[in-house]
């Protein structure tokens, strides 16, 4: 069996002076987060926490470990389409670099990230496992290898509309090896939405979808599409004589392979050379009659794909929280061992400046990402509530996190100075992983049009956001009175602007700057609730720290001549980059001092 190159020992580096500073190299990504376990013991039953914890666990450790050195070689040995097997015969296949396969056997088989809210009893749970379970997996799992985040989400949101809207007949053939966690059934999907004519505008699409018996013949082109070499394919055409926009689109499932084994009439033109996400094949493929199967309603087919849409950008979001705590790991490392003029980074005041700044994204993505995967959960469960509260949280988190993912793993690269800019440490490879996000599942513009004109302006969708950032101030009662009236004034003027902008056409260009404010308030309450709850839990209160620094820097006008350093910002960098818990008393003075 194929075995990566052994890390380096962590320790080398930190105690022989004069080398470089050390990097996350043997870090167990789980155990280094705090907050990651206070986050999961909140939003999950204690049971099934104390169930998934030795696992979280042990996926941290290979993060941080093996599966790192998989990454890094599946990211520098990228895939290779071939036209024809050996012996001549027109069969295109793709090559992977064997640390690629080992990437998978962990996600798919050991893990099971791709089923784990579809399939019951893997890793021992007798039943599915809640949206908030999956993602702290993504979460972990991503921090290694953001690559093979997508053909576990496609092969997921593949599974997820089979189920929802297949015929029983196509669930019976297919549903199965899409969940499989045995690699040997394993059946990957993909999604192949994106064309020449239409990448965020669908209803343009250009593929012909015509009936012949029981199946459907596609013509046209998908111009990016990730795992390329899918065994199942969920996409878009339009039937035969349907009408134009999006009403006039259908939803198909299109299999790699026929039933007598030969390879269904589509190719791989070329696999794209991308920025990031090297380690996944990406291609363009060009249907010549490939033979597929309508799933659902055919003048239903971009509805139902919009639905998976939310589940998408979740995962999107938590993926490039992922990518922002692996860089932030990083740059602590650094800063807690580089000694520049006799003193550690983080002893210097710009050092912990800069720190700050990475931290802070950090953290409140991560919250967003929790509070989002909630909503999802009882969304699913039959909250409508909760249904109108994930359709303004999911854009808005996709919007912010993503965005903030390609400043924050920037920030990182630098805090290691030149070294961090060459492709054997991570920080690369997190830079350029990091701005895929911005661009899958819409890019900022597109987003921001959903979260306000849609959200908003179709679905009223910000009044369930105002109703549950209001309800977690009420049960926040251990948080400082003052400090939570003060974000109940924020949420109102959120909530107000974003109405405002969604109201009127001509204010589409302040759609941005709106949806970063919902993100931005809203993130605030939550780290405030948040720390309620972890006080009550453990007593240490200090996220709250993290809601007040959201406001500071990231709503309230700055003037650019005041200094911002002082005795009060001093102690909430002491405490925030520490290792200390502090009580409510303690913070809750922080909070409220000038």
């Amino acid at each position: 069996m194929y075995k990566p190159v052994t890390a380096q020992p962590k320790h080398v580096a930190a105690e022989q002076p004069g080398l470089l500073a050390p990097d996350t190299s043997g870090m167990n990504f789980y155990r280094a987060d705090q907050a990651l376990t206070d986050l999961l013991r909140i939003h999950l039953p204690e049971t099934l926490f104390r169930h998934i914890e030795p696992h979280l666990d042990r996926l941290g450790e290979l993060a941080g470990g093996r599966l790192d050195d998989c990454a890094r070689l599946a990211d520098r040995h990228t895939p290779v389409l071939h036209q024809r097997d050996k012996f001549g015969r027109d069969v295109q296949w793709i090559e992977y670099h064997p640390a690629y396969r080992e990437l998978e056997n962990s996600a798919f088989g050991e893990f099971g990230i791709h089923a784990l809210s579809i399939r019951k009893g893997i890793m021992g749970w007798p039943d599915k496992y809640p949206v908030v379970a999956k993602h702290a997996f993504t979460f972990l799992f991503n921090q290694t290898e953001f690559g093979m985040g997508c053909p576990i989400n496609v092969t997921d949101g593949c599974a997820k509309l089979l189920a929802n809207f297949g015929s029983e007949a196509l669930k019976a053939q297919y549903l199965d090896g899409l969940t499989q966690t045995d690699m040997s059934k394993l059946t990957q999907g993909g999604q192949f939405m994106t064309e020449k004519e239409g990448g965020s505008d669908v209803g343009t699409l250009t593929t012909r979808a015509v009936q012949e018996g029981d199946h459907w013949r596609l013509h046209g082109e998908k111009w990016f599409c990730s795992n390329a070499d899918a065994k199942v394919v969920m996409l878009l055409a339009r039937p035969e004589g349907a009408g134009p926009g999006t009403r006039g689109v259908g939803l198909f499932l299109m299999p790699r392979f026929l039933d007598d084994g030969s390879q269904n009439h589509y190719r791989i033109v070329r696999l794209k050379d991308k920025l990031g996400t090297r380690s996944m094949a990406s291609g363009e493929i060009k249907l010549e009659g490939a033979i597929a199967y309508a799933v659902g309603k055919l003048d239903r087919g971009f509805v139902q794909m919009a639905e998976m849409v939310n589940s998408s950008r979740l995962s999107n979001g938590v993926k490039s929280t992922a990518l922002m705590r692996r860089a932030y790991h990083d740059a602590m490392t650094v800063a807690k061992n580089r000694v520049v003029f006799g003193k550690r980074i983080i002893d210097l005041p710009l050092g912990r400046r800069q720190m700050l700044k990475i931290m802070l994204p950090v953290e409140q993505a991560l919250s967003m990402s929790f509070l989002t995967a909630d909503a999802l959960d009882r969304a699913e469960a039959g909250s409508q509530d909760a249904a109108a509260l994930l359709r303004i949280l999911t854009p808005t988190l996709k919007f912010r996190a993503t965005r903030d993912a390609r400043k924050v793993c920037g920030d990182a690269l630098e805090m290691r100075g030149g070294i961090g800019y060459i492709e054997e440490f991570a920080t690369p490879r997190l830079l350029r992983d990091a701005h895929l996000g911005s661009v899958w599942e819409g890019t900022g513009n597109i987003v921001a049009i959903d979260a306000l004109r849609r959200a908003v302006g179709r679905h009223g969708a910000e009044s369930a956001l105002s109703a549950d950032l209001h309800a977690r101030l009420d049960d926040s009662v251990s948080v400082p009175q003052a400090w939570r009236d003060n974000l109940r004034g924020l949420v109102d003027r959120a909530v107000g602007f974003a109405r405002e902008v969604a109201g009127k056409s001509e204010n589409e260009a302040d759609a941005r700057r709106a949806t970063s404010l919902l993100y931005h308030v809203a993130s605030a309450v939550a780290l405030a609730w948040e720390a309620h709850r972890i006080h009550e839990m453990r007593g240490d209160a200090r996220r709250l720290l993290l809601s007040r620094l959201v406001i500071d820097h990231r709503v309230a006008p700055s003037d650019p001549f005041r200094l911002t350093e002082n005795a009060a910002q001093a102690k909430i960098a002491a405490l925030l980059l520490g290792d200390r818990d502090a009580g409510m008393s303690e913070v809750g003075e922080l909070v409220l001092a000038a």
